[in-house]
C-alpha cells in the first residue's frame, strides 16, 4: 500500500477514534460533575488548590480604570529616596508616583490614559487591534493561589507580588556586561556604579525562594548585566541545581559561550538546562543595533556550542517598531528550520525602561510596538496563525498545571509550574514539527484548545482518582484531535506521548529522559529522541512607566530575587525604579574603582567583532535573510544615545543664543575659566562661584561639572564611548 495511502487510513482511524472518545467523554461527564470531590492540599501549599469557579480576576475588558504612575512623578521620588531626601519606607506605606488610569477602545485601537494634576496628560497604545486584545482577555483562566507565607519576602507596598507561585525566578548576578546594547532596561555599563552578588548573597536569595508558599519557582534564571561575567556564575548554576530547583537558565548574550566549548560543557554539568540567548534577527545586519560587528555570527556558534554540551535553547527577541520587527518571519522560519536545536522562541516587545526611561513622546509613539502587533507580523511574515483565533494568553497553560498538580497528588515536593500572569502580560502559540522531515502544522489548526481547556477544568473539578483523571483526560485530548489538520505523519499516539512527556501523568516519570537536577547527558540524548518538536512561539511584553498597571504587577511569575526580597519585574525594572534605589543601597563600587581593583572587562561595541576559533554551522540559514542589508539612515533619532546627542546639541545651541545675547544686547561679557588641572582632576572653580565638586564617571575619569550623581548630561554621551571599548 502506498505510503500516501497508508497515512490517509491512519487518519481515518484516528478521526474514529476521537469521534467515539467525544461521546464517552461527555457520557461521563454528564454524572462526573455531580457531587465533585474536594480540592487536595499538597504539601507545597497549606492551602487547597482552587476550583476553576474559585479563580479569582482582574477587572477586564473596557473602558476600565486601573492604577498606574505618573512617570515625571515616579523619576522626582526615585531621586530623592536615592539622595536620602525619602525614606525607603514610603514605598511600603504610601502611594508614591501613583495616579488612577482609564484603559479605553479608541478608533480600534486600545489606549491607556492617565493625568497627573502636576504633570499633565499621558497616553500610550495597548493594542493596535482591539479584537486581538479582548480575544485574549477572553481566555483568561483567572488567578492562581494567593501567595502565602511570604511575607518575609514580599512586602514592597503597592509594588508586592499578591499571586501566584511564579514561573522563574530571576536573580540579577551583576549588572556589568560586555555588550552597549540598544535599549538596554538595566542600563548596563552606564550607571556609574558596579552591582554584583557576593557568593553569600546568591547563595540566600536562592534560598529564601524555597520558604514561600505555594512553594514554587522550580526554574530560576540568571541574569544581569551579562550573569556569566560574574566570576561565580558556574558555582552559582550548581548550587541552584543542589537545593531543588530543577531548571537553572541563564538570559545570556552567548559571547563566552560561542567562544569556548569546554565553557558550554561545565555550565552543563553544573545544571545549566536553558539559555535564554538574545537573538534580534538573522544576519549580522539584523542584529547591527547591538553595536556588535559579527553578533550573529556569535549566536550562530553559541547555539551550536550550546546544543552540543545538552543545554537547550530559547531565542529571545527584543523587538522595537522601525528597528527589527521585520525579523519575526525570518526568525520563525530559523526555528521551523532547525527543530532539533531551537523550541522556543519568545518575543519581547520593547519596554522604554532603563537606558529609554527618558525617551522623547515622539519616538516612543513611533518605536512602540504591542503584542497584536507581534500577532499580526506572525501572520503576515510567517504565512502563520490567525490573531484572534490561534493565539492565547500564556496563563492558558494555568488549568494544565493544575490538572497535573491534581494527578501529582498531596505528597508532591513542588507545584507545577505555572504562567498564572495577566492577560495583558503575554500570549503564545505553537507549532508541531517534525525534526527530521520539516512538516509542520500550527497546534490550534489540529487541536481545539478553547474547548480542550474547558474539559480540563472540569477533570480538575471533579478531583477523582489518578487513574480515573487521566482516562478522561485521554479523552479530552481525543474528542478535540482534528487528525486531518495535523503534520501527515503525526498521529494519536505521538499526540499522547507529547502530552506525557511535558506533564509526567503515568508510569516512569524518567522514562523520556529525567529532568531533575541530577539528570546527565543521556537524559537530554533521550529526551532530544523524540521525532516531534513542540515550537512554542511566545510574546511577553513588559510594562514601563507609560503603561504600567498594578494589576499586572502583583500577579507577576518572574520575580527578582534581591537583598531586599522579592520584587515583580516590572516593578523591578519600572515601575517606581526598584532597581535603581537597591543597586544605589548595596552597590559594590564606583565603575572607576572596580577597575582599579580588578581591570577592565572587555566590553564589545562600535562594531568590534568578537573572536571565534570557528564559524562553520550545520544550522540551516536562509542566505537571502541572512545577507540582507537595510537602509540605516533616518531623521529621528532611533535610540537613547541619539537622543542625548540632540539634547546636548541643542543646549549648546541655545547657550550660544544667550551668550550672543548677552554679549551683544546686555553689553556684559563672558567671564574666563581658570585653573584647569590636569587630565583626571576636573576643571578649577569659576571666580566668585562656589566650590565645584568632582566625581566620576563611566570610564573612571572625573568631571568639573559641579554635579553630584554618577553621570552628568555634558559628559554622559563621551562615557558611552568610553566605556563602550574599555578593554580594547
Amino acid at each position: 500500500m502506498p505510503r500516501s495511502t497508508g497515512t490517509r487510513v491512519l487518519k481515518v482511524v484516528d478521526a474514529a477514534v476521537a469521534t467515539i472518545a467525544h461521546g464517552a467523554f461527555e457520557s461521563i461527564k454528564f454524572f462526573n460533575k455531580h457531587n465533585p470531590n474536594p480540592s487536595i492540599t499538597p504539601k507545597w501549599t497549606d492551602k487547597p488548590l482552587l476550583k476553576s469557579w474559585q479563580k479569582s480576576k482582574p477587572t477586564l475588558g473596557w473602558p476600565r480604570e486601573t492604577d498606574s504612575l505618573c512617570p515625571d512623578c515616579v523619576r522626582e521620588a526615585r531621586e530623592a529616596i536615592i539622595n536620602g531626601e525619602r525614606d525607603l519606607q514610603d514605598l511600603m506605606n504610601e502611594k508614591v508616583g501613583e495616579i488612577k488610569a482609564q484603559i479605553i477602545e479608541r478608533d480600534g485601537k486600545v489606549w491607556m490614559i492617565k493625568d497627573c494634576p502636576t504633570h499633565g496628560h499621558f497616553e500610550d497604545l495597548m493594542a493596535d487591534d482591539v479584537k486581538f486584545l479582548s480575544w485574549i482577555e477572553q481566555n483568561f483562566p483567572g488567578r492562581d493561589i494567593r501567595a502565602h507565607n511570604d511575607e518575609e519576602l514580599h512586602h514592597h507596598g503597592s509594588s508586592t507580588v499578591r499571586y501566584g507561585r511564579g514561573s522563574v525566578l530571576t536573580v540579577d548576578l551583576t549588572n556589568r556586561c560586555n555588550m552597549m546594547c540598544d535599549p538596554c532596561f538595566m542600563d548596563a555599563n552606564q550607571v556609574g556604579y558596579v552591582h554584583e552578588l557576593t557568593w553569600e548573597e546568591i547563595q540566600e536569595v536562592l534560598d529564601n525562594a524555597l520558604k514561600i508558599k505555594p512553594r514554587r519557582q522550580m526554574s530560576v534564571q540568571f541574569s544581569g548585566g551579562e550573569p556569566t561575567m560574574h566570576s561565580r556564575f558556574i558555582d552559582a548554576v550548581a548550587y541552584a541545581k543542589k537545593i531543588g530547583y530543577n531548571s537553572v537558565q541563564a538570559a545570556t548574550n552567548g559571547i563566552e559561550f560561542a567562544k569556548s566549548k569546554e565553557y558550554c560543557k561545565k555550565a552543563f554539568e553544573a545544571g545549566l538546562r536553558y539559555a535564554y540567548l538574545q537573538f534580534d534577527g538573522i544576519g549580522n545586519d539584523a542584529n547591527s543595533h547591538r553595536q556588535v560587528g559579527n553578533l550573529f555570527d556569535v549566536k550562530i556558534r553559541a547555539i551550536e556550542n550550546m546544543h552540543e554540551a545538552g543545554i537547550e535553547i530559547v531565542l529571545v527577541t527584543t523587538l522595537v517598531n522601525g528597528v527589527n520587527n521585520d525579523q519575526v518571519g525570518p526568525i520563525i522560519k530559523f526555528a521551523r528550520e532547525n527543530p532539533k536545536k531551537i523550541s522556543f522562541v519568545s518575543f519581547q516587545p520593547v519596554s522604554f525602561t532603563g537606558r529609554d526611561e527618558e525617551i522623547t513622546a515622539d519616538r516612543r509613539l513611533r518605536q512602540r510596538y504591542t503584542l497584536s502587533h507581534m500577532a499580526q507580523d506572525v501572520k503576515d511574515q510567517a504565512g502563520i496563525t490567525e490573531p484572534t483565533r490561534d493565539w492565547f494568553p500564556i496563563s492558558l497553560m494555568g488549568p494544565f498545571s493544575d490538572f497535573a498538580d491534581h494527578v501529582h497528588g498531596p505528597n508532591a515536593a513542588w507545584g507545577q509550574l505555572s504562567c498564572g500572569c495577566h492577560p495583558n502580560c503575554g500570549v503564545g502559540t505553537a507549532l508541531m514539527v517534525n525534526k527530521d522531515t520539516k512538516e509542520w502544522a500550527a497546534v490550534p489548526d489540529f487541536i481545539n484548545v478553547p474547548q480542550l481547556v474547558k474539559d480540563v477544568q472540569h477533570i480538575t473539578d471533579a478531583a477523582r482518582k489518578k487513574g480515573f483523571s487521566n482516562f478522561m483526560m485521554a479523552l479530552a485530548l481525543l474528542k478535540n484531535y482534528r487528525s486531518f489538520k495535523s503534520p501527515k505523519s503525526f498521529t494519536l499516539m505521538d499526540l499522547m506521548k507529547k502530552f506525557d512527556k511535558s506533564f509526567h501523568l503515568v508510569g516512569d516519570k524518567n522514562k523520556y529522559g529525567s529532568v531533575e537536577g541530577q539528570r546527565t547527558l543521556e537524559d537530554i540524548k533521550k529526551r532530544r529522541s523524540d521525532p516531534w518538536n513542540f515550537l512554542f512561539i511566545a510574546g511577553m511584553w513588559f510594562q514601563d512607566l507609560f503603561n504600567y498597571d498594578f494589576r499586572r504587577t502583583e500577579m507577576c511569575i518572574i520575580p527578582y530575587a534581591t537583598q531586599e526580597g522579592e520584587i515583580s519585574f516590572c516593578a523591578y525594572n519600572t515601575g517606581i525604579g526598584w532597581r535603581k534605589i537597591i543597586e544605589n543601597m548595596h552597590k559594590n563600587a564606583t565603575v572607576g574603582e572596580w577597575y582599579r581593583q580588578h581591570g577592565k572587562h572587555m566590553v564589545y561595541a562600535k562594531g568590534k567583532n568578537v573572536d571565534m576559533e570557528a564559524y562553520e554551522t550545520s544550522l540551516n540559514i536562509d542566505a537571502e535573510d541572512a545577507a540582507r542589508v537595510k537602509s540605516h539612515e533616518h531623521e529621528a533619532p532611533m535610540t537613547a544615545a541619539e537622543e542625548d546627542k540632540m539634547r546636548r546639541k541643542a543646549a549648546r545651541e541655545a547657550a550660544k543664543v544667550r551668550e550672543i545675547y548677552e554679549e551683544m544686547v546686555l553689553k556684559r561679557k563672558p567671564e574666563p575659566l581658570v585653573g584647569i588641572t590636569a587630565l583626571g582632576g576636573g576643571m578649577g572653580k569659576v571666580p566668585g562661584s562656589a566650590p565645584q565638586l568632582t566625581h566620576e564617571h563611566s570610564n573612571g575619569g572625573a568631571c568639573g561639572c559641579g554635579s553630584e550623581k554618577t553621570a552628568c548630561e555634558t559628559t554622559k554621551t563621551d562615557d558611552r564611548e568610553l566605556a563602550g571599548i574599555a578593554g580594547d
